[in-house]
Protein backbone atom coordinates (compact mmCIF):
# COMPACT_ATOMS: atom_id res chain seq x y z
CA UNK A 1 0.00 0.00 0.00
CA UNK A 2 1.50 3.35 -1.02
CA UNK A 3 0.80 6.77 0.44
CA UNK A 4 -1.25 7.47 -2.65
CA UNK A 5 -3.61 4.74 -1.43
CA UNK A 6 -4.01 6.35 1.99
CA UNK A 7 -4.59 10.09 1.50
CA UNK A 8 -5.90 10.46 5.04
CA UNK A 9 -2.48 9.63 6.47
CA UNK A 10 -0.46 12.04 4.34
CA UNK A 11 0.13 15.72 4.81
CA UNK A 12 -0.70 17.78 1.71
CA UNK A 13 2.43 17.89 -0.42
CA UNK A 14 4.56 21.02 -0.23
CA UNK A 15 5.62 22.76 -3.41
CA UNK A 16 8.58 20.96 -4.87
CA UNK A 17 9.97 21.85 -8.26
CA UNK A 18 11.16 18.85 -10.25
CA UNK A 19 14.92 18.93 -10.59
CA UNK A 20 17.49 17.28 -12.77
CA UNK A 21 20.14 14.90 -11.52
CA UNK A 22 23.50 16.69 -11.57
CA UNK A 23 25.07 15.97 -8.19
CA UNK A 24 25.84 13.06 -5.86
CA UNK A 25 23.65 10.03 -5.31
CA UNK A 26 20.54 9.02 -7.20
CA UNK A 27 17.55 10.95 -8.48
CA UNK A 28 15.04 8.69 -6.71
CA UNK A 29 15.05 5.68 -4.37
CA UNK A 30 13.95 3.51 -7.29
CA UNK A 31 16.93 4.74 -9.31
CA UNK A 32 19.23 3.72 -6.46
CA UNK A 33 17.70 0.25 -6.47
CA UNK A 34 17.87 -0.16 -10.25
CA UNK A 35 21.06 1.75 -11.15
CA UNK A 36 23.24 1.15 -8.12
CA UNK A 37 26.07 -1.30 -8.72
CA UNK A 38 26.81 -4.22 -6.44
CA UNK A 39 28.81 -3.16 -3.39
CA UNK A 40 32.49 -4.10 -3.76
CA UNK A 41 33.85 -2.33 -0.68
CA UNK A 42 32.55 -1.52 2.77
CA UNK A 43 33.80 1.04 5.24
CA UNK A 44 33.33 -0.20 8.80
CA UNK A 45 33.80 1.64 12.08
CA UNK A 46 36.37 -0.34 14.08
CA UNK A 47 37.59 0.31 17.59
CA UNK A 48 40.04 -0.68 20.25
CA UNK A 49 38.48 1.56 22.88
CA UNK A 50 37.56 -0.62 25.85
CA UNK A 51 39.80 -3.52 24.85
CA UNK A 52 43.25 -4.56 26.09
CA UNK A 53 44.83 -3.29 22.86
CA UNK A 54 46.41 0.12 23.37
CA UNK A 55 45.89 1.42 19.84
CA UNK A 56 43.73 4.06 18.11
CA UNK A 57 40.38 3.17 16.58
CA UNK A 58 40.26 2.87 12.79
CA UNK A 59 38.05 2.75 9.71
CA UNK A 60 38.34 -0.68 8.10
CA UNK A 61 38.07 -1.16 4.34
CA UNK A 62 36.49 -4.55 3.62
CA UNK A 63 36.62 -6.29 0.23
CA UNK A 64 33.13 -7.44 -0.78
CA UNK A 65 33.90 -8.43 -4.38
CA UNK A 66 33.32 -12.21 -4.58
CA UNK A 67 35.69 -12.40 -7.57
CA UNK A 68 38.55 -10.80 -5.63
CA UNK A 69 41.45 -12.73 -4.11
CA UNK A 70 40.92 -10.74 -0.90
CA UNK A 71 37.16 -11.26 -0.69
CA UNK A 72 35.80 -10.91 2.87
CA UNK A 73 39.11 -9.52 4.16
CA UNK A 74 40.09 -6.17 5.67
CA UNK A 75 42.30 -4.71 2.96
CA UNK A 76 43.14 -1.34 4.51
CA UNK A 77 42.81 0.55 7.80
CA UNK A 78 42.63 4.30 8.37
CA UNK A 79 43.92 4.87 11.90
CA UNK A 80 42.72 7.81 13.96
CA UNK A 81 45.39 10.16 15.38
CA UNK A 82 44.42 9.68 19.04
CA UNK A 83 43.37 6.77 21.23
CA UNK A 84 40.03 6.33 22.98
CA UNK A 85 37.65 7.89 20.46
CA UNK A 86 35.04 5.09 20.50
CA UNK A 87 34.17 5.38 16.82
CA UNK A 88 30.48 4.61 16.57
CA UNK A 89 28.31 6.03 13.75
CA UNK A 90 29.49 7.96 10.71
CA UNK A 91 28.21 9.39 7.42
CA UNK A 92 28.91 11.14 4.15
CA UNK A 93 29.52 14.79 3.29
CA UNK A 94 26.92 14.60 0.49
CA UNK A 95 24.20 12.19 -0.60
CA UNK A 96 21.07 11.95 -2.72
CA UNK A 97 19.50 14.89 -0.85
CA UNK A 98 21.78 17.06 -3.01
CA UNK A 99 21.50 15.06 -6.22
CA UNK A 100 20.45 18.26 -8.03
CA UNK A 101 23.49 20.25 -6.86
CA UNK A 102 26.22 20.29 -9.47
CA UNK A 103 29.81 20.00 -8.24
CA UNK A 104 29.20 18.08 -5.01
CA UNK A 105 30.71 14.62 -4.54
CA UNK A 106 29.95 11.79 -2.14
CA UNK A 107 33.62 11.55 -1.24
CA UNK A 108 34.34 12.41 2.38
CA UNK A 109 33.37 10.36 5.42
CA UNK A 110 32.61 12.27 8.61
CA UNK A 111 33.86 10.02 11.41
CA UNK A 112 33.06 11.15 14.98
CA UNK A 113 34.45 9.82 18.22
CA UNK A 114 31.56 9.15 20.62
CA UNK A 115 33.68 9.45 23.77
CA UNK A 116 36.24 11.99 22.61
CA UNK A 117 33.92 14.34 20.66
CA UNK A 118 36.69 14.51 18.07
CA UNK A 119 35.39 14.65 14.47
CA UNK A 120 37.51 13.20 11.67
CA UNK A 121 37.24 13.70 7.91
CA UNK A 122 38.37 10.80 5.70
CA UNK A 123 38.86 11.30 1.96
CA UNK A 124 37.77 8.26 -0.08
CA UNK A 125 38.87 9.51 -3.51
CA UNK A 126 41.01 6.37 -3.63
CA UNK A 127 38.23 4.11 -2.46
CA UNK A 128 40.41 1.17 -1.55
CA UNK A 129 43.00 3.34 0.22
CA UNK A 130 41.22 6.29 1.87
CA UNK A 131 43.13 8.78 4.00
CA UNK A 132 42.49 11.01 6.98
CA UNK A 133 42.62 14.66 5.85
CA UNK A 134 41.17 16.74 8.66
CA UNK A 135 40.35 16.66 12.37
CA UNK A 136 38.01 18.88 14.38
CA UNK A 137 39.27 18.86 17.94
CA UNK A 138 36.95 18.39 20.94
CA UNK A 139 37.63 21.89 22.28
CA UNK A 140 36.13 23.36 19.11
CA UNK A 141 32.99 21.29 19.64
CA UNK A 142 32.68 22.11 23.34
CA UNK A 143 32.51 25.82 22.49
CA UNK A 144 28.92 25.18 21.43
CA UNK A 145 28.14 23.33 24.69
CA UNK A 146 27.80 20.02 22.87
CA UNK A 147 29.53 16.64 23.07
CA UNK A 148 29.20 12.94 22.16
CA UNK A 149 28.50 13.08 18.40
CA UNK A 150 26.30 10.34 17.03
CA UNK A 151 24.27 10.34 13.80
CA UNK A 152 25.80 12.06 10.77
CA UNK A 153 23.51 13.06 7.91
CA UNK A 154 24.43 14.96 4.78
CA UNK A 155 21.69 17.52 4.16
CA UNK A 156 20.79 19.58 1.08
CA UNK A 157 23.38 21.93 -0.42
CA UNK A 158 26.33 19.99 0.98
CA UNK A 159 25.92 20.78 4.66
CA UNK A 160 26.29 18.19 7.44
CA UNK A 161 24.30 17.88 10.66
CA UNK A 162 25.43 15.69 13.56
CA UNK A 163 23.25 14.73 16.50
CA UNK A 164 25.05 15.43 19.78
CA UNK A 165 24.00 13.48 22.85
CA UNK A 166 25.29 15.71 25.62
CA UNK A 167 26.49 19.14 26.64
CA UNK A 168 30.16 20.02 27.00
CA UNK A 169 30.27 18.20 30.37
CA UNK A 170 28.60 15.02 29.14
CA UNK A 171 25.31 15.88 30.83
CA UNK A 172 21.99 16.96 29.31
CA UNK A 173 20.78 18.59 27.14
CA UNK A 174 22.10 17.43 23.81
CA UNK A 175 21.49 19.06 20.46
CA UNK A 176 22.76 19.26 16.88
CA UNK A 177 26.01 20.52 15.37
CA UNK A 178 26.14 21.87 11.82
CA UNK A 179 29.20 21.74 9.53
CA UNK A 180 29.55 23.49 6.18
CA UNK A 181 30.86 21.88 2.99
CA UNK A 182 34.42 22.84 3.98
CA UNK A 183 34.02 20.85 7.23
CA UNK A 184 34.01 23.95 9.38
CA UNK A 185 31.66 24.26 12.34
CA UNK A 186 28.82 26.63 11.48
CA UNK A 187 27.31 26.38 14.97
CA UNK A 188 24.30 24.72 16.52
CA UNK A 189 21.60 23.75 14.04
CA UNK A 190 18.76 24.27 16.52
CA UNK A 191 18.08 26.88 19.20
CA UNK A 192 19.40 25.53 22.54
CA UNK A 193 16.81 24.01 24.83
CA UNK A 194 14.53 22.38 22.26
CA UNK A 195 15.18 18.89 23.67
CA UNK A 196 16.89 17.20 26.61
CA UNK A 197 17.88 13.73 25.35
CA UNK A 198 19.04 13.00 21.82
CA UNK A 199 20.20 10.05 19.73
CA UNK A 200 19.27 9.30 16.11
CA UNK A 201 17.37 11.39 13.57
CA UNK A 202 15.95 11.29 10.05
CA UNK A 203 14.53 14.11 7.97
CA UNK A 204 11.95 14.29 5.19
CA UNK A 205 12.46 17.70 3.53
CA UNK A 206 9.49 17.51 1.18
CA UNK A 207 7.28 17.27 4.27
CA UNK A 208 9.35 19.86 6.17
CA UNK A 209 9.79 17.42 9.05
CA UNK A 210 12.58 15.79 11.02
CA UNK A 211 12.17 13.11 13.68
CA UNK A 212 14.66 12.50 16.50
CA UNK A 213 14.94 9.90 19.26
CA UNK A 214 16.41 9.58 22.77
CA UNK A 215 19.12 7.56 24.50
CA UNK A 216 20.47 9.20 27.66
CA UNK A 217 23.14 11.59 28.89
CA UNK A 218 26.64 10.38 27.94
CA UNK A 219 27.59 10.18 31.61
CA UNK A 220 24.67 7.80 32.10
CA UNK A 221 25.40 5.28 29.33
CA UNK A 222 29.21 5.59 29.14
CA UNK A 223 29.89 3.38 32.23
CA UNK A 224 27.48 0.66 31.05
CA UNK A 225 23.83 -0.21 31.47
CA UNK A 226 22.15 0.01 34.88
CA UNK A 227 18.45 -0.87 35.11
CA UNK A 228 18.06 1.54 38.02
CA UNK A 229 18.85 4.39 35.61
CA UNK A 230 15.80 3.38 33.58
CA UNK A 231 13.65 3.29 36.71
CA UNK A 232 14.98 6.75 37.62
CA UNK A 233 13.95 8.16 34.25
CA UNK A 234 17.49 8.68 32.98
CA UNK A 235 16.79 6.90 29.67
CA UNK A 236 14.46 8.23 27.00
CA UNK A 237 11.13 7.03 25.68
CA UNK A 238 10.03 9.94 23.51
CA UNK A 239 10.30 10.90 19.85
CA UNK A 240 10.33 14.49 18.63
CA UNK A 241 8.97 15.92 15.39
CA UNK A 242 10.72 19.07 14.20
CA UNK A 243 10.01 21.85 11.76
CA UNK A 244 12.87 21.10 9.36
CA UNK A 245 13.29 24.64 8.09
CA UNK A 246 13.14 26.36 11.47
CA UNK A 247 14.88 23.73 13.60
CA UNK A 248 12.20 23.78 16.28
CA UNK A 249 10.26 20.95 17.92
CA UNK A 250 6.60 21.02 16.87
CA UNK A 251 5.40 17.83 18.56
CA UNK A 252 6.67 15.25 21.07
CA UNK A 253 5.21 11.77 21.50
CA UNK A 254 5.83 9.80 24.70
CA UNK A 255 5.92 6.12 23.70
CA UNK A 256 5.31 5.01 27.30
CA UNK A 257 6.51 1.87 29.04
CA UNK A 258 6.44 -0.09 25.77
CA UNK A 259 8.69 2.48 24.11
CA UNK A 260 11.73 2.47 26.41
CA UNK A 261 14.95 3.73 24.79
CA UNK A 262 13.85 4.54 21.22
CA UNK A 263 17.05 4.40 19.20
CA UNK A 264 17.17 3.98 15.41
CA UNK A 265 14.51 5.86 13.44
CA UNK A 266 13.67 5.72 9.73
CA UNK A 267 11.23 7.53 7.49
CA UNK A 268 10.24 5.63 4.37
CA UNK A 269 12.63 6.48 1.54
CA UNK A 270 10.00 7.88 -0.79
CA UNK A 271 10.03 11.65 -0.15
CA UNK A 272 6.24 11.91 -0.38
CA UNK A 273 5.73 9.69 2.65
CA UNK A 274 5.16 10.67 6.26
CA UNK A 275 5.31 7.06 7.47
CA UNK A 276 8.25 5.71 9.43
CA UNK A 277 9.43 3.29 12.11
CA UNK A 278 11.40 3.55 15.32
CA UNK A 279 12.89 0.70 17.34
CA UNK A 280 12.47 0.87 21.12
CA UNK A 281 15.56 -1.06 22.18
CA UNK A 282 14.89 -1.97 25.80
CA UNK A 283 11.18 -2.64 25.29
CA UNK A 284 12.07 -4.56 22.12
CA UNK A 285 9.18 -3.08 20.15
CA UNK A 286 8.85 -1.40 16.79
CA UNK A 287 6.59 1.64 16.61
CA UNK A 288 5.01 2.84 13.38
CA UNK A 289 4.48 6.60 13.11
CA UNK A 290 2.65 8.64 10.50
CA UNK A 291 1.07 12.04 9.93
CA UNK A 292 -2.67 12.12 10.55
CA UNK A 293 -3.91 14.88 8.28
CA UNK A 294 -7.35 14.93 9.86
CA UNK A 295 -5.89 15.55 13.31
CA UNK A 296 -3.08 17.75 12.01
CA UNK A 297 -0.41 15.88 13.96
CA UNK A 298 1.75 12.77 14.03
CA UNK A 299 0.59 9.51 15.55
CA UNK A 300 2.60 6.52 16.78
CA UNK A 301 1.51 3.01 17.70
CA UNK A 302 3.24 -0.25 18.49
CA UNK A 303 3.41 -2.35 15.34
CA UNK A 304 5.80 -5.21 16.22
CA UNK A 305 6.52 -6.78 19.61
CA UNK A 306 9.42 -9.09 20.47
CA UNK A 307 8.70 -10.94 23.69
CA UNK A 308 11.35 -11.40 26.39
CA UNK A 309 12.59 -14.96 26.86
CA UNK A 310 13.51 -16.94 29.94
CA UNK A 311 17.15 -17.98 30.38
CA UNK A 312 18.68 -19.99 33.21
CA UNK A 313 21.57 -17.55 33.64
CA UNK A 314 19.34 -14.48 33.92
CA UNK A 315 17.30 -13.43 36.96
CA UNK A 316 14.75 -11.80 34.67
CA UNK A 317 13.42 -12.58 31.18
CA UNK A 318 15.93 -11.54 28.51
CA UNK A 319 14.69 -8.71 26.26
CA UNK A 320 15.48 -8.93 22.57
CA UNK A 321 17.21 -5.51 22.72
CA UNK A 322 16.24 -4.24 19.29
CA UNK A 323 19.27 -2.13 18.43
CA UNK A 324 19.11 -1.43 14.68
CA UNK A 325 16.52 -1.18 11.92
CA UNK A 326 16.51 -0.23 8.24
CA UNK A 327 14.14 -0.12 5.29
CA UNK A 328 14.85 -1.59 1.88
CA UNK A 329 15.21 1.01 -0.84
CA UNK A 330 11.76 0.19 -2.24
CA UNK A 331 10.21 0.57 1.26
CA UNK A 332 8.81 -2.95 1.08
CA UNK A 333 10.84 -4.61 3.85
CA UNK A 334 11.86 -3.55 7.34
CA UNK A 335 14.95 -5.36 8.66
CA UNK A 336 16.27 -5.30 12.20
CA UNK A 337 18.41 -6.93 14.86
CA UNK A 338 17.69 -8.21 18.35
CA UNK A 339 21.18 -8.12 19.83
CA UNK A 340 20.59 -10.09 23.02
CA UNK A 341 18.36 -12.75 21.48
CA UNK A 342 20.72 -13.23 18.54
CA UNK A 343 18.00 -12.63 15.97
CA UNK A 344 18.02 -10.97 12.58
CA UNK A 345 14.50 -10.35 11.27
CA UNK A 346 12.61 -9.22 8.18
CA UNK A 347 9.05 -7.84 7.97
CA UNK A 348 6.94 -6.96 4.94
CA UNK A 349 5.81 -3.36 5.51
CA UNK A 350 4.15 -2.75 2.15
CA UNK A 351 1.26 -1.69 4.38
CA UNK A 352 3.23 0.18 7.07
CA UNK A 353 0.27 0.05 9.45
CA UNK A 354 0.21 -3.75 9.37
CA UNK A 355 3.72 -5.27 9.25
CA UNK A 356 3.82 -8.95 8.33
CA UNK A 357 6.67 -11.16 9.53
CA UNK A 358 8.54 -12.57 6.53
CA UNK A 359 11.59 -14.41 7.89
CA UNK A 360 14.34 -14.40 10.51
CA UNK A 361 17.75 -15.88 11.32
CA UNK A 362 18.91 -17.10 14.74
CA UNK A 363 22.63 -16.30 14.88
CA UNK A 364 24.91 -15.81 17.89
CA UNK A 365 23.72 -13.95 20.95
CA UNK A 366 22.04 -15.55 23.95
CA UNK A 367 19.69 -17.88 22.07
CA UNK A 368 21.10 -18.12 18.52
CA UNK A 369 20.90 -21.53 16.88
CA UNK A 370 23.97 -20.83 14.72
CA UNK A 371 26.89 -20.67 17.14
CA UNK A 372 29.81 -20.64 14.71
CA UNK A 373 30.63 -19.81 11.09
CA UNK A 374 33.66 -21.34 9.36
CA UNK A 375 34.78 -22.66 12.72
CA UNK A 376 34.68 -19.16 14.24
CA UNK A 377 32.70 -19.21 17.48
CA UNK A 378 30.14 -16.40 17.70
CA UNK A 379 29.56 -14.44 20.88
CA UNK A 380 27.38 -11.36 20.42
CA UNK A 381 24.25 -11.32 18.30
CA UNK A 382 23.55 -9.26 15.16
CA UNK A 383 23.80 -5.55 15.88
CA UNK A 384 24.49 -2.91 13.18
CA UNK A 385 23.02 -3.89 9.81
CA UNK A 386 23.37 -2.66 6.23
CA UNK A 387 21.51 -3.73 3.09
CA UNK A 388 22.66 -3.74 -0.52
CA UNK A 389 20.93 -1.18 -2.71
CA UNK A 390 19.16 -3.93 -4.66
CA UNK A 391 17.91 -5.45 -1.40
CA UNK A 392 19.51 -8.86 -1.99
CA UNK A 393 22.35 -8.93 0.57
CA UNK A 394 22.13 -8.04 4.25
CA UNK A 395 25.35 -7.57 6.25
CA UNK A 396 25.81 -7.09 9.98
CA UNK A 397 28.42 -6.61 12.70
CA UNK A 398 28.22 -7.55 16.38
CA UNK A 399 29.46 -4.72 18.65
CA UNK A 400 27.04 -2.33 20.35
CA UNK A 401 29.07 -0.06 22.66
CA UNK A 402 32.30 -0.98 24.41
CA UNK A 403 31.08 -0.95 28.00
CA UNK A 404 27.77 -2.60 27.08
CA UNK A 405 29.66 -5.26 25.10
CA UNK A 406 31.73 -6.00 28.20
CA UNK A 407 28.60 -6.43 30.31
CA UNK A 408 26.63 -8.71 28.05
CA UNK A 409 29.25 -10.34 25.81
CA UNK A 410 32.69 -10.03 27.47
CA UNK A 411 34.10 -12.50 24.93
CA UNK A 412 33.66 -9.82 22.26
CA UNK A 413 36.69 -7.87 23.47
CA UNK A 414 38.76 -11.05 23.70
CA UNK A 415 37.84 -12.49 20.30
CA UNK A 416 36.92 -9.37 18.35
CA UNK A 417 33.82 -8.76 16.27
CA UNK A 418 32.70 -10.43 13.09
CA UNK A 419 30.87 -9.24 10.00
CA UNK A 420 28.40 -11.72 8.52
CA UNK A 421 26.02 -11.78 5.57
CA UNK A 422 22.63 -13.17 4.61
CA UNK A 423 21.29 -13.59 1.11
CA UNK A 424 17.86 -12.01 0.74
CA UNK A 425 15.15 -13.11 -1.67
CA UNK A 426 12.89 -10.02 -1.93
CA UNK A 427 10.40 -11.82 -4.15
CA UNK A 428 9.69 -14.52 -1.58
CA UNK A 429 10.69 -12.61 1.55
CA UNK A 430 13.39 -14.96 2.82
CA UNK A 431 16.79 -14.81 4.50
CA UNK A 432 19.57 -17.38 4.18
CA UNK A 433 22.87 -17.25 6.05
CA UNK A 434 25.87 -17.18 3.71
CA UNK A 435 28.31 -19.45 5.54
CA UNK A 436 31.03 -18.72 2.99
CA UNK A 437 31.23 -15.08 4.13
CA UNK A 438 33.04 -14.05 7.31
CA UNK A 439 35.14 -11.01 8.16
CA UNK A 440 36.98 -11.51 11.44
CA UNK A 441 38.17 -8.51 13.49
CA UNK A 442 39.83 -11.02 15.81
CA UNK A 443 42.62 -11.32 13.26
CA UNK A 444 43.63 -7.64 13.16
CA UNK A 445 47.44 -7.18 13.36
CA UNK A 446 47.40 -5.27 16.66
CA UNK A 447 44.88 -7.61 18.26
CA UNK A 448 41.11 -8.22 18.35
CA UNK A 449 38.96 -5.19 17.57
CA UNK A 450 35.25 -4.38 17.64
CA UNK A 451 33.22 -3.58 14.50
CA UNK A 452 30.22 -1.30 14.34
CA UNK A 453 28.47 0.72 11.58
CA UNK A 454 28.81 -0.10 7.84
CA UNK A 455 28.78 2.23 4.82
CA UNK A 456 29.01 1.67 1.05
CA UNK A 457 30.97 4.11 -1.16
CA UNK A 458 27.93 4.64 -3.42
CA UNK A 459 25.32 5.22 -0.75
CA UNK A 460 23.18 2.91 1.31
CA UNK A 461 19.78 2.38 2.90
CA UNK A 462 20.62 4.27 6.10
CA UNK A 463 22.31 7.41 4.81
CA UNK A 464 20.49 8.54 1.66
CA UNK A 465 17.56 10.96 1.84
CA UNK A 466 15.61 12.43 -1.07
CA UNK A 467 13.96 15.80 -1.73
Amino acid sequence: MSDADTPGDVEPSRDHEHHGHEGPGYATPQAALEEGEREELAYVMSLYTGTDVDEPDFVAVVDLDPDSETYSEIVDRVEMPEKGDELHHFGWNACSSSCHVEGLERRHLIVPGQRSSRIHVVDTKDRRNPELVEVIEPEDVFEYDLSAPHTVHCVPEGKIIISMLGDADGELPGGFLELNHDFEIEGRWEPPGEIEMNYDYWYQPRQNVMVSTEWAAPKTYYPGFDLEDVEDGKYGRRIHFWDWENGTVEQTIDLGEEGQIPLEVRFLHTPESTHGFVGAALSSNIFHFWYDADAGEYRAEKAIDFEAREHEDWEMPVPGLTTDILLSMDDRYLFGSNWLHGELWMYDVSDPSNPRRADSLSVGGTFGEVREVQGRELAAGPQMIQLSLDGERLYWTTSLFSTWDDQFYPEESERGSVMLKADVDPRNGTLELDEDFLVDWGECPAGPARAHEIRWPDGDCTSDVWQ
